[in-house]
Parts: C-alpha cells; structure tokens; sequence
C-alpha cells in the first residue's frame, strides 16, 4: 500500500508521470484536473461553476475540491493506496487530506516533488493547448498559473518536507527518464511496485 502525492507547477508533466507511477505501483492516479475537465465537457453544474474559475487562471475552492477527493478516495479501488495529482493545493486541503487519512488508518508515505524551469512550462502547455484546443491555456494564464502556483502551492512543500516526505526529482528530459528517475527515488524509501 502507498499513499502518494505529486506536486509541481503546472505544465511540469504531473499528469504523465502520475499515470506511469501508479500503474507502476498499482494504485489509482487520482487527479483532480482530470475529474473537473469531465465535469466542464458533460456540462455539470459543478463543470460550469469550475469552468469560469479555471478560464481566469484560478483555483476551485477548497470546499469542492475536499468534497471530490473524499468522495474518490472511500471508491474501492482507492484501498491499497493513490497517487493524488493535483491534490491538495492550500493548507486547507493538507488538514483535510491529513483528516481524510486518520479516518482510513493511513498516511501519506512520499511526496514526489517535479522540479522544473518556468520557460519551458509556458513552452509545453501552449503546445499542449494548441493540440488539444484549451482555453485555460493563453500564455498570460498560464504564466498567471506560476505565479498562483508559487505564492499558494509550492509553501507546502515546506510542510511535506518537514515530514521528511519530499523526494525531489528533476522534471526535465524525456518522459521515460523522468519516471526512472521518479521510480528510483521512491525505491530508496522502500516504495516499490
């Protein structure tokens, strides 16, 4: 069993590395992007409250976000462990995740920490929507995005860190050098698939 985060600035290629680990490992990739892009596609209620947050370049309120990935996490498939992507973004939500794992009898065992330069994050979400017709991702949203993400996400970091939680892994390079990297890293503190 292995509770796992993944955290980086958006565009840092999470979504891809969270998919390899946790087939890797055999846990679900729970990402919290991916359930809300659903919701904006089939035209929920909750996918145009998220739409019109995400088009400024925002983040969904903890409050919606909680409520999604408690309703994820009791799934079955969610027993032997995850790999949350996306998830959680503000202390709020590291209390409400903290909360969510003491009621299981779990922790988080590793957060898995995507380092990588801002050029080339603007560099592959504006080819990313181009080929995939996105409107979150202008380049002045994007870059927005950044900033969101350093003034709100990345001092989290510091709490996972104090845990001694954090493996740090360069992001850069080919998206299989990337997961060995990631892979490595985990085998060093005994997680492996």
């Amino acid at each position: 069993m292995s509770n796992l985060l993944i955290v980086g600035p958006p565009g840092a290629g999470k979504g891809t590395q969270a998919a390899r680990i946790a087939e890797a490992l055999g846990v679900p990739a729970v990402s919290t992007g991916d359930i809300f892009r659903q919701n904006i596609k089939d035209q929920t209620e909750l996918g145009q409250r998220v739409s019109a947050i995400l088009d400024a370049g925002e983040y969904v309120p903890d409050s919606l976000t909680n409520e999604l990935i408690d309703d994820r996490l009791a799934q079955s498939d969610a027993e032997q462990g995850y790999l949350l992507d996306g998830y959680p973004r503000t202390a709020g939500q590291v209390e409400f995740l903290d909360g969510v794992n003491l009621r299981r009898g779990e922790q988080i065992d590793a957060v898995i920490r995507l380092v990588a330069d801002t050029d080339e994050i603007v560099r592959r979400l504006a080819a990313r929507a181009q080929d995939q017709g996105r409107s979150d991702d202008t380049e002045d949203v994007i870059r927005h995005r950044q900033e969101v993400y350093e003034r709100e996400t990345a001092p989290l970091v510091a709490i996972f860190a104090e845990r001694g939680l954090v493996v740090e892994i360069d992001g850069m390079g080919a998206v299989d050098d990337v997961t060995e990297r990631i892979l490595a890293g985990l085998a060093e503190r005994g997680i492996t698939a």
